[in-house]
């Protein structure tokens, strides 16, 4: 599961088996969302990794009911992490 940011400072949030492909799709010509597809460059903002591809989607639609704000936070409590 992943979010990225839109170049229009949007949120995109999505299920993949590859981060990186997906994320290069999305910045493509081909194969990406139609949402992304008008608001490139994106860039991936937030990753969670899940056991098996069902879990994802549960955690995603769960982040999809999440308010922007709350959004921004999860994004930035990941960041907070990795320094």
């Amino acid at each position: 599961m992943y979010i990225l940011t839109c170049n229009d400072g949007t949120l995109y949030t999505g299920v993949t088996t590859d981060v990186q492909r997906r994320v290069a799709e999305h910045n493509g010509e081909t194969k990406g969302a139609k949402y992304t597809k008008v608001r490139q460059p994106v860039l991936l903002s937030y990753v969670q990794r899940k056991k098996t591809r069902s879990d994802a989607q549960i955690e995603e639609a769960k982040l999809k009911k999440l308010s922007r704000a709350q959004k921004l936070l999860l994004i930035e409590s990941s960041r907070q992490k990795q320094i």
